[in-house]
């Protein structure tokens, strides 16, 4: 056991607000395990709701585990040492339930290494009654659980707000005890899927045949928090050393009801959900009471129908609001007011598309007019530094589009450098580019990933053609860090072996050299729509509308 994991963690534990954590005394006992660092954990809002929302019940102690930091992870390595808990610092095997959270596909590569510093096996058959079961949720999971789903014994697929409260109450009545008949007493739970219950076959990149087995349904349905607002979520632990340390986080709305193609948040959390103004009002008065900085949390912000007067309600009780970005076409002169009196200094706008063919390709249904009338008004009330999201290798792209964005910022750099001549002061705008990833549940899941030559051809374009521009900055995700986004976004219950060999080499590189199927061709090849997709053990929320929409923008040639 290592004292100096056991000091640092106590360290952490002291500088928390909010946390209040239990005795065990006869509880279910759980840890929810982010598998990434501390930082990017508790810079999640979801995984403090599920954490929260577990330690609201009585007889249930809910702790937290993380995936090392290099320095622990060390020391976890030298001294021997099992993954231990944050709270009371117990291995993670003495826990009755493991529950992952995971957010990201990226994260998948970690799961095997949180097992092996536990001391527990990664494959669910190779564990026994003796391990703690394994299950877990989140976002990457109801997209595309498939590569993990040998590793866990049941996933929650949808919220865990409307999921859990059942579960907990099967488990309270039956308990957990022989692992195969609780499985068997699951499976038919609302969006409760159990992988060793469904038998798959391969041919090649593609999943050919999927059988449910003992009563298992054919397709697992997403649940969703039907009543906003049920529970809030917000900031439930506030910490030091995270992203978001000095605001508190408030959701106002789950889900977008504004159908981009490429866009996984306004599918799987379908349908979109506003909370109401007096609910969000009464957590902001709570989030005041501990930060002067409110974040607002949603895919679509500005999208909540009275985001103006919540703005204003918050600046009239002395704090300042926080958003990550806005709608284009949602920018008034009243939002505007607020984020300058809230102290922004740069505003983060979604083009997404360089042309306007290629907005209309992935539904973003803006023009260049009002993305140009947008800046205009923030330069025009002295916010001069920009962040422009934008989208490359997205389908039928080709260069001409890619001149069409690079004239577009031409345009807004031109603006942004005669307001700052005028207030002889500087501005910048920072372009974020991002090779398109392939998302399930999306129409655009079928389309495959252009290929990483072609995309980093284009980003040097891109580089030539306004990086080097004085007053624009160009910074880009890795065409190969999003070819393994892609690579996990459509891989398929084969991929266990691919984790593990990973995570035994260190090198997903090499790993997905040695896996035995060809993974350029699982990254880049378009999927026929006729063809079973490894995902679609997940019903879809609507799986005509995808294919409506996919061939809307890729008609037959």
């Amino acid at each position: 056991m290592s004292w100096k994991i056991i000091e640092k963690y106590r360290r952490i534990l002291v500088q928390e607000e909010g946390n209040s954590p239990k005795r065990r005394g006869g509880k279910l006992t759980v840890c929810l395990v982010y598998p990434n660092r501390y930082a990017v954990a508790m810079s999640n809002l979801g995984f403090q709701a599920v954490h929260a929302l577990l330690n609201a019940e009585s007889d249930i102690l809910c702790e937290r585990a993380f995936l090392p930091d290099p320095d622990d992870l060390r020391e976890y390595r030298r001294s021997g040492t099992r993954l231990l808990s944050l709270e009371s610092q117990e291995p993670l095997s003495s826990f009755d339930i493991i529950a992952f959270s995971v957010s990201f596909e990226s994260d998948y590569l970690n799961i095997p290494v949180i097992f092996d510093l536990a001391g527990i096996p990664a494959l669910a058959a190779e564990r026994t009654g003796s391990h703690p079961l394994v299950m877990g949720g989140g976002a990457a999971l109801f997209l595309n659980p498939e590569p993990v789903a040998d590793f866990l014994d049941l996933i929650v697929v949808g919220e865990g707000e409307a999921i859990l409260p059942v579960l907990l109450d099967h488990i309270r009545a039956d308990g957990i005890g022989d692992r195969a008949t609780f499985l068997a007493g699951v499976v038919g739970l609302p969006g409760i899927y159990v992988p060793a219950l469904y038998a798959m076959e391969y041919d090649g990149a593609c999943l050919v045949s999927r059988e449910a087995k003992d009563g298992a349904p054919e397709q697992v349905k997403r649940i969703w928090m039907a009543e906003p607002d049920g529970r809030a979520t917000v900031s439930e632990i506030l910490t030091p050393g995270t992203e978001f340390s000095d605001m508190y986080l408030v959701e106002v709305s789950r889900g977008c009801g504004r159908g981009c193609r490429f866009c996984a948040a306004g599918f799987i959390y379908h349908p979109y959900r506003q909370r109401s103004l007096d609910a969000v009002k009464a957590a902001v008065a709570e989030g005041l009471s501990h930060r002067r900085k409110i974040g607002l949390v949603g895919a679509a912000v500005s999208d909540f129908r009275e985001i103006g007067e919540l703005c204003r309600h918050i600046l009239a009780e002395g704090g300042t609001v926080s958003v990550s970005s806005l709608r284009i076409d949602r920018l008034d002169e009243g939002m505007i007011e607020v984020l300058k009196a809230s102290g922004h200094k740069t505003v983060a706008l979604a083009p997404e598309g360089g042309s306007q063919r290629i907005r209309d390709l992935i539904n973003k249904n803006l023009t260049e007019e009002q993305i140009l009338a947008a800046c205009d008004l923030l330069i025009g009330h002295d916010i001069l530094n920009l962040k422009l999201y934008f989208i490359i290798g997205l389908p039928t792209e080709t260069m001409e589009d890619l001149e069409e964005m690079a004239l577009l910022v031409g345009k807004i750099r031109e603006r942004v450098i005669a307001a700052a001549r005028k207030n002889k002061r500087l501005g910048e705008i920072i372009l974020s580019v991002n090779p398109f990833v392939p998302k399930p549940f999306t129409p655009f899941q079928w389309c495959g990933m252009e290929d990483t030559p072609s995309l980093e051809k284009k980003l040097k374009y891109l580089q030539q053609a306004v990086g080097k521009l004085p007053n624009v900055r160009l910074i880009a995700e890795s065409p190969k860090d999003a070819w393994l986004q892609a690579l996990l976004s459509r891989g398929d219950r084969r991929f266990s072996g691919f984790l593990l060999r990973a995570a035994e080499l260190g090198n997903w590189k090499r790993a997905a050299r040695e896996f035995p199927v060809d993974t350029d061709l699982l990254v880049h090849r378009t999927i026929p729509l006729d063809e079973m997709l490894p995902w679609d053990v997940i019903a879809s929320a609507d799986a005509e509308r995808l294919r409506r929409e996919y061939l809307k923008a890729t008609p037959p040639r």
